[in-house]
């Protein structure tokens, strides 16, 4: 089976006030195909530092892991120990962590194409959009 590209989002709740309110857009990604949850995991960063993780189905009577869970088609195990620990160095203590990964599946159809018409994938890269909205803000400063 032919992935497409697969993209790591940890997502950080300070104060572990985790609210499941992004759930709901998720759930419409998937419906719509544009991406797949292949792993993911929630983390939690103790206020001593000590750093505890579980994965979504791991955590069946939390109903927002629950429906995190059912989001996900097939589970890779794309994630190890050692690459959340790496992740949650960048957490503040007393803060939690959706770690999600994901295939953006919506690419499948244009990758086939690519292949189809002998081309080669030379590079991918994503630039954060908050990024991009610095960058334009700083050039807009500089043509007024």
């Amino acid at each position: 089976m032919a992935l497409g590209p697969i993209e790591v989002l940890v997502v950080g709740f300070p104060g572990n006030q985790f609210n499941g309110e992004i759930i709901p857009e998720l759930e419409r990604l998937v419906e719509s195909d544009t991406i797949s949850l292949v792993d993911g995991m929630l983390l939690q960063k103790e206020a001593d530092g000590e750093v505890v993780f579980a994965e979504f189905e791991e955590l069946g009577s939390n109903p927002d892991a629950a429906r995190l869970a059912a989001l996900m088609n097939q589970v890779e195990s794309l994630i190890s120990d050692e690459d959340v620990y790496e992740l949650a160095e960048g957490l503040e203590p007393n803060s939690s962590a959706a770690i999600l990964v994901f295939e953006h599946t919506w690419f499948k159809p244009l990758r086939d194409n690519i292949l189809d018409s002998n081309g080669v994938l030379v590079a991918n890269f994503r630039v954060p959009g908050l990024v991009v909205e610095e960058v334009l803000g700083e050039l807009a400063q500089l043509t007024d």
